[in-house]
């Protein structure tokens, strides 16, 4: 199975290695939006953990970085095919795309509506489903905004993609932005000043104002782009799995300033500050570049 992301973030003593791999029946339903679940079995996680996404196990598993050993699994309440993870700026929350779709092979041609689809917001040292978010389309990932006041979760539809924009207060649903067709992941630029929504199925990448929620730009990339990856270097790195690339944007001129030829999929992207590095994952041949 892919290994989609990589990501290393300090959660006050602890320190959370992310990374993801692309019923027990409901409860209590709180509104047609929302679900809210809160697990029996308190964890405590108060020491540096890794945090790994289980796709086709359907849980979490948490290693403890000062010896490696895997010291608990933390259940999804039944859900299906969990992907994406992502830390709230208090790091206190973990947000989790439930897709209930397979997503090892690829990202072509999935989307749309499928029983079990939502976001699950879980504390990171209990290890409890604090909210459920019940969507309508496939959401590739959940990602907070700089403040942690808003979640932004994409939509993939192949007629009309669209980015929904909740309040964390509450959980309201705040925007609606169409962007293009089968969204996969949105993100944030690295100094958090844009939004990217990758959008597969038009090969292009939507930038939008994260205050305005307006769309600046719509970028072509290569086939199939998955994710705009942020960069410390004001880039941002788009992974393009049907063309093999990868495409270089500059944020501050939303233009594209490189395009890599690689010559096998992309996973994921990550730029590495202190050697002015581009890591890239072999999705191909189960590699890192």
């Amino acid at each position: 199975m892919k290994i989609k992301t990589l990501t290393l973030i300090v959660v006050t003593a602890a320190i959370l290695l992310l990374l993801n791999s692309c019923k027990k029946k409901e409860e209590h339903a709180a509104d047609e939006h929302h679900h809210s679940h809160t697990d029996p079995v308190q964890l405590n996680i108060n020491y540096p953990a890794a945090y790994i996404v289980n796709g086709t196990s359907n849980n979490i598993s948490i290693l403890r970085l000062s010896d490696n050993l895997l010291t608990e699994t933390i259940s999804l309440n039944g859900a299906t095919f969990p992907h994406h993870i992502y830390l709230n700026p208090t790091k206190t929350k973990l947000a989790v795309a439930i897709t209930s779709s397979d997503l090892s092979g690829g990202h072509v041609g999935h989307g749309g509506s499928l029983p079990g689809q939502k976001i699950q917001i879980i504390d990171v040292v209990t290890g409890n489903i604090d909210k459920e978010i019940i969507v309508n389309k496939l959401p590739h990932n959940a990602v907070y905004n700089t403040l942690g006041t808003e979640l932004w979760i994409p939509q993939a539809d192949s007629v009309q993609g669209t980015v929904m924009v909740y309040q964390t207060s509450d959980w309201s649903l705040q925007n609606t932005i169409n962007v293009g067709k089968l969204p996969s992941e949105v993100t944030f630029s690295n100094d958090g000043s844009k939004v990217y929504v990758a959008n597969t199925k038009d090969g292009t990448i939507s930038i939008i104002n994260p205050t305005s929620k307006a769309v600046l730009q719509t970028l072509s990339t290569g086939s199939n782009p998955v994710g705009a990856w942020p960069a410390s270097n004001g880039k941002m790195y788009a992974d393009n799995e049907g063309s093999q690339t990868v495409s270089e944007i500059d944020v501050v001129t939303n233009t594209i300033t490189a395009t890599i030829n690689l010559g096998y999929t992309p996973g994921y992207v990550a730029y590495n500050t202190i050697n002015s590095e581009l890591w890239v994952t072999d999705a191909t041949n189960g590699k890192v570049v």
